[in-house]
């Protein structure tokens, strides 16, 4: 099977004395989906902006298919002076709309709103059906579901869960149970 990402003797560090990661290698396939775990400031949302091109690794390489990334901050990911729906639908085509309102438990109605207007949780969730509309290869999680209670944070890990045949998942997480209850593999940086 194909690498839909394939992360090779990466190193990084903003400071070139105190790297984050040192020969970091990782691969992804469809189908798969790996947590990175570590404590706050140990470079995994760094590891994110490297695999999506954004900051240069010092050395190694990275390859890797179409993403589409879900962010800690919900807040941080829409602009704030146009609705929800707008800004998913420059994005994504809407056809499977209602389809995934439903699975990600949120009102339409929500959607027509702007983003100071929802609740951390509706906005993450709206955050993650826009990322999941995108028909990525690769879906980069950080933290999605920190902002939902338990309830609603099990339905949507279950709902990415099963889109899985389509595409691979690499999730940032603190909480250790969450990771080994979805993933394949756990990456301690």
């Amino acid at each position: 099977m194909p690498h839909l990402l394939k992360v090779s003797k990466l190193s990084f560090g903003y400071d070139k004395e105190k790297l984050l990661f040192k020969d970091l290698s990782l691969t992804l396939v469809r189908g798969e989906l790996k947590a990175i775990v570590g404590e706050s400031g140990a470079g995994k949302s760094t590891l994110f902006e490297l695999i999506l091109k954004n900051l240069k690794p010092l050395s190694g390489t990275v390859s890797v298919a179409s993403c589409a990334q879900v962010f800690q901050d919900p807040y941080s990911s829409f602009h704030p002076s146009y609705s929800l729906l707008n800004q998913i639908q420059d994005v994504a085509p809407l056809a499977e709309l209602d389809k995934y309102l439903k699975l990600i438990n949120l009102d339409y109605d929500l959607l027509l709103k702007l983003p100071h207007e929802l609740s951390g949780g509706q906005l993450q969730r709206a955050s993650i059906l826009r990322a999941i509309l995108m028909k990525p290869d690769i879906l980069l999680l950080d933290e999605p579901t920190s902002a939902l209670d338990n309830v609603i944070q099990l339905e949507v890990m279950k709902m990415l869960m099963n889109h899985l045949d389509s595409m691979a998942m690499l999730l940032i997480t603190h909480d250790m149970e969450l990771a080994q209850w979805c993933a394949d593999e756990i990456i301690t940086i």
